[in-house]
C-alpha cells in the first residue's frame, strides 16, 4: 500500500497512456470495419475472402507484429504508433466478423418496411439497419475493448510506456507488489472500460428499452401497421 501511494502519480501517467494505446485502435477499427462488413455482406466472394484473411490476422503473434512494424512504417521501435497500428488490425480482425454478424441479425422484414416508408439506401443503412445492430456490435466491441487492453502490456517489453511496465520493472527488481499493483490496475482499466460501453449502449439504443416496456405493458401494433414498420419507425425517429 506505502509504495501504491508513494506512486499514484506514475501509476495514472501508465494508465492514461495503457487507456490511449487500447481506446484509439478500437475507435479505428470499428470504423474501418463497418463499411468494410457491409460491402463483405453484399457480395458472398468478398464476405469469404475478409472473413478469412480477419481470422488470420489474429493469429499473428503480438510481439511478432510490434517488432516488424517499425521495419515497415519506417517507425522507431519505440514509437507508440506500432502500437496503434498493431492493434488496429486486431481491432478490424474482430469488429469485421461481429460488424457482419450485426448486420446479419437485422429483421429483413424491417429493412423492407422502411424501404417502403421511403427510406433511401443510404438513410436505411445509418437510421434503420446500423442503429438495430448496435447491440451486437456492442457485444464485438466490449471483446475487442477487453483485448486491446490485455494486448497493450505486451508492448510494454519494448520500452513503450504503458501498465505493462510495472510488469517488466517489477521483475527486474523481483518487486512482487509492482507486479501486483499492474495486474489489479489493468483488471479496473478493463472493467471501466467495459461499463462505459454498456451504458453507452443503453444511450445510444433506448428502443431497446421501449420495446421492453412496451412488451411488459402488453401493448399491441397499432391497427394496420406491422411489427417491422413499427421497428423501423421507432429507430427512425430516435435516429
Amino acid at each position: 500500500m506505502e509504495w501504491f501511494l508513494a506512486n499514484t502519480g506514475m501509476i495514472l501517467e501508465r494508465g492514461g497512456q495503457h487507456l490511449v494505446l487500447a481506446l484509439v485502435p478500437m475507435v479505428l477499427g470499428l470504423l474501418i470495419s463497418i463499411p468494410l462488413a457491409q460491402l463483405a455482406r453484399q457480395n458472398s466472394a468478398l464476405r469469404s475472402v475478409v472473413l478469412t484473411a480477419s481470422s488470420l490476422l489474429y493469429t499473428i503473434p503480438s510481439l511478432a507484429l510490434f517488432i516488424i512494424l517499425p521495419t515497415i512504417l519506417g517507425t522507431r521501435i519505440l514509437d507508440p504508433l506500432n502500437v496503434v497500428v498493431a492493434l488496429t488490425i486486431y481491432a478490424v480482425a474482430l469488429l469485421v466478423r461481429a460488424a457482419l454478424d450485426a448486420f446479419d441479425s437485422v429483421d429483413a422484414d424491417v429493412s423492407q418496411a422502411a424501404q417502403a416508408m421511403g427510406f433511401k439506401p443510404l438513410a436505411r443503412f445509418l437510421q434503420v439497419d446500423l442503429p438495430l445492430s448496435l447491440p451486437v456490435m456492442f457485444a464485438g466491441l466490449r471483446v475487442v475493448s477487453v483485448s486491446n487492453i490485455s494486448l497493450v502490456s505486451v508492448a510494454a517489453l519494448l520500452g513503450v510506456g504503458n501498465l505493462g511496465m510495472l510488469f517488466t520493472d517489477g521483475l527486474q527488481r523481483d518487486f512482487v507488489t509492482e507486479v501486483v499493483v499492474g495486474i489489479i490496475a489493468i483488471l479496473v482499466l478493463a472493467l471501466l472500460m467495459d461499463a462505459v460501453l454498456v451504458l453507452l449502449e443503453r444511450v445510444l439504443t433506448p428502443w431497446e428499452r421501449a420495446g421492453k416496456l412496451k412488451n411488459h405493458g402488453a401493448l399491441g401494433v397499432p391497427s394496420g401497421t406491422t411489427a417491422a414498420e413499427e421497428a423501423a419507425s421507432t429507430v427512425g425517429e430516435a435516429a
